[in-house]
């Protein structure tokens, strides 16, 4: 059975009340929802995570990584831009990870166009809503 991790960063926790014109209406157990959906009856274990907190999504990424996951799609929300620090945890991990992101971060202010994390990724997945985290799991499983 294959493992991947969903991982969602500061403020995700808020999808559906927080500028729902950028981000939609729709909650985060929407999309856990859709993406178990998406993998059922497939010999596919997901795992959720959100937290504000740096620290913590850096110890889960370590612990995916000490627990043979194969692999992770992130959302880190503004630590994107921000923490060398996660930057780092991705890349010294060894998994496999796709960053998403649902608004297009390239539409929208200047600092929100430069990504720390996404080098540190198999790829980047930005502007596509919740199809952006099927997407990102959809090449994980392949």
């Amino acid at each position: 059975m294959k493992k991947i991790a969903i991982i969602n960063g500061p403020n995700l926790d808020r999808l559906g009340r927080r500028e729902p014109e950028v981000y939609g209406r729709q909650t985060l157990a929407d999309l856990e929802k859709l993406l178990r959906d998406r993998v059922a009856g497939a010999a596919v274990e997901l795992q959720f995570f959100q937290s504000n907190h740096e620290g913590e999504i850096i110890d889960r990424i370590a612990a995916c990584a000490d627990a043979g996951f194969a692999g992770l799609v992130i959302n880190p929300g503004a630590l994107t831009h921000t923490s060398v620090a996660l930057r780092d945890a991705l890349a010294g991990v060894g998994l496999p990870a796709v960053e998403v992101h649902i608004s297009n971060i390239y539409r929208r202010e200047e600092f929100r166009r430069h990504s720390l994390t996404a080098p540190a990724c198999a790829g980047v997945i930005s502007g596509l809503g919740f199809h952006g985290y099927a997407a990102a799991l959809d090449f994980l499983l392949l």
